[in-house]
C-alpha cells in the first residue's frame, strides 16, 4: 500500500496590480475574484495595496520552519544573479512597473537584498500577541535592548517602500519616529523636546512632505506642547505587539542620530548612520549589508551613498568601509562606544 506523503502547501507569494481607470486605479488580485477594490489617488492606492497584501499574509500563515524562498522556487527570476540563497526566510515587499505591480513573498535574506525596489517588511500579526513579560521589562541602565535594532531595521526597510523615493532624510527620520511611537489606532504624539532634538520645532516643511505623500495627516492643533498626527497607511494600523519595545526602539534611533559626532551634521548623515547601525550586531563594531538596500533606506542614490560613507569616515563614525561593486556588498567598521565616550571627554 502506497502512503500519500504530499502535504498541503500554502503558496507564500501574493501580487496585486493597479490598473488605471477613469475613476481611479483599480486594485486587482489574481486570488480574489472579481476586482477587490477601487482606490483613488496614488498614495491611497498604495496604502490599499499594502493592506490587501498584509491580509493575504495573515490568512495564509505558515510556520517559519515550513517556509521556503519563493524566489528560488521560481528560478530566482526576480533579481540579478548572486551567490545563492542564504539567510533566514523573511517577507519582502517589491514593486515593479513603476508601482503598478506589487509583490509580497517569502524569500531568503540574500535574495531580498539582491532584488531591486524591494524591502524586508515586518511580519503581519493575526492579533495582538501576548507580549513576553521578559521582553517588556525595562533594560538595565547602560545596557542596550537588542530588539531595538530589529524594530528600527524593519521600520526603515518598510519606509523604503512605503514612502516615495524623493522623500528627504529629515522627513524619513520624522516618519520613523511617528511610526515607532504610534498607538494601535495610528495616532502619534511627539513632545516638544523630541522635536527640538530633531531640529523640527520650528519647521513645518517636513510634516508637509509626509502629508503630500498621503502618509499621515495632522489635525488642527489642540495642544501647544505636543505635535499630533494620524498615520494613514493601513499597514501600520494592524495589531502590533510590543508598543513599549517600539518606543524604546524610537529612543535608540534618536540617540544614534544625535551621537556627539553627528550633532552638527546634516540629517542625511544622521539617517545613514542609523541605517548602518541597525546592521551592526550588538556587542560588535562591524556590519555588513546590501548596498542597494542601505541606499533605499536612506533615500539615496549609489553615488550619494558613497559620498555619505566618506563623510561618516571623516567625522569618525566609521573607522573603515569597503564596497564590493560586483556583488554590491557593503562592509564597515564603526568606532566602539567606549572609544566614542573617551573621545567626547577629551
Amino acid at each position: 500500500m502506497r502512503l500519500c506523503t504530499a502535504s498541503r502547501t500554502v503558496p507564500r507569494t501574493w501580487t496585486v496590480e493597479l490598473r488605471p481607470q477613469r475613476c481611479g486605479p483599480e486594485l486587482v488580485c489574481p486570488r480574489c475574484r472579481p476586482v477587490t477594490a477601487s482606490a483613488k489617488g496614488g498614495a491611497t492606492a498604495r496604502s490599499a495595496v499594502l493592506a490587501h497584501l498584509a491580509r493575504h499574509a495573515r490568512l495564509d500563515a505558515l510556520p517559519v520552519h515550513l517556509r521556503t524562498c519563493q524566489c528560488h522556487e521560481r528560478g530566482c527570476r526576480w533579481h540579478p544573479r548572486h551567490r545563492g540563497c542564504s539567510g533566514p526566510i523573511v517577507l519582502a515587499l517589491a514593486r515593479e512597473q513603476g508601482g503598478r505591480l506589487w509583490r509580497l513573498a517569502d524569500v531568503c535574506t540574500a535574495c531580498a537584498g539582491a532584488t531591486k525596489h524591494a524591502a524586508i517588511v515586518p511580519e503581519p500579526q493575526l492579533a495582538a500577541a501576548p507580549s513576553s513579560h521578559k521582553a517588556e521589562q525595562p533594560t538595565r541602565s547602560g545596557t542596550e535592548d537588542p530588539s531595538a535594532r530589529i524594530h528600527v531595521r524593519d521600520m526603515l526597510s518598510y519606509l523604503a517602500v512605503a514612502l516615495p523615493s524623493p522623500t528627504g532624510p529629515q522627513a524619513r527620520l520624522l516618519a520613523l519616529q511617528c511610526a515607532l511611537r504610534a498607538d494601535d489606532r495610528g495616532r502619534t504624539q511627539l513632545p516638544p523636546g523630541l522635536l527640538r532634538g530633531m531640529h523640527l520645532h520650528d519647521e513645518d516643511m517636513w510634516w508637509h512632505e509626509l502629508e503630500q505623500a498621503h502618509w499621515l495627516h495632522r489635525p488642527p492643533p489642540s495642544s501647544a506642547d505636543r505635535a499630533t498626527a494620524q498615520l494613514l497607511d493601513a499597514t501600520l494600523l494592524s495589531p502590533r505587539p510590543g508598543r513599549r519595545g517600539r518606543a524604546r526602539a524610537a529612543d535608540w534611533a534618536l540617540r544614534t542620530a544625535n551621537a556627539p559626532a553627528l550633532r552638527n551634521q546634516g540629517s542625511g548623515l544622521q539617517l545613514a548612520a542609523v541605517t548602518l547601525a541597525v546592521h551592526v550586531s550588538p556587542g560588535t563594531t562591524s556590519g555588513t549589508a546590501d548596498a542597494g538596500q542601505v541606499a533605499r533606506s536612506c533615500g539615496l542614490t549609489g553615488g550619494q551613498l558613497i559620498t555619505a560613507l566618506k563623510q561618516l569616515a571623516t567625522t569618525g563614525v566609521l573607522t573603515a568601509w569597503t564596497l564590493d561593486a560586483t556583488m554590491d556588498d557593503l562592509a564597515w567598521q564603526t568606532i566602539s562606544r567606549v572609544a566614542a565616550h573617551q573621545t567626547t571627554q577629551q
